[in-house]
């Protein structure tokens, strides 16, 4: 061993704290353990007290830190208008507010009370969602809570398909 190597401490004895998280790229719910010094994420490994994942992760899971970490990671929001050949950062407020006007519009203007027969139908066909693979169990359970609340009927995402 050389002397550099002796000298060497794991990232992990000197976080300031351990937050245990989920994996965020799939369904499955591995469970994390996430090392964190001076507020940043310095490590992230398998948490053994899953039952789950048993302190496993697969490599996508096993590289999250460099996820959190990257230089090149968006932490604004890019909006094209119509035509537009350019992308203008916009507030995350203002996203939200333009997504909500746009959802309720949609249901507005696509809502079916009833159907020719008269039978209530309560239900849009104008709003459909698409989840993807980092989207947790919960974030799943929640997303088809709400989109069903909303009237809408074709709700899927990609854990299941």
């Amino acid at each position: 061993m050389s002397r550099r190597s002796a000298t060497l401490k794991p990232r992990t004895a000197t976080a300031d704290r351990v937050v245990q998280s989920v994996c965020p790229y799939c369904a499955v719910g591995c469970g994390q353990k996430v090392y964190v010094k001076d507020e940043k994420v310095v490590q992230i490994e398998g948490d053994p007290d899953s039952p789950i994942s048993r302190g496993r992760l697969c490599p996508k899971g096993a590289a999250s830190e460099a996820l959190v970490n990257q230089p090149g990671r968006m932490k604004e929001v890019l909006y094209r208008r119509p035509g537009s050949a350019n992308w203008e950062r916009i507030s995350l407020e203002q996203a939200t507010d333009m997504i909500a006007e746009r959802m309720i519009r949609t249901r507005a203007q696509t809502w079916e009370e009833q159907g020719e027969d008269g039978k209530a139908l309560k239900r849009t066909l104008g709003i459909h969602f698409l989840g993807g693979a980092t989207l947790d169990s919960e974030e799943n359970y929640l997303i088809k809570k709400f989109f069903c609340a909303a009237g809408a009927l074709s709700i899927e995402n990609q854990a299941r398909i």
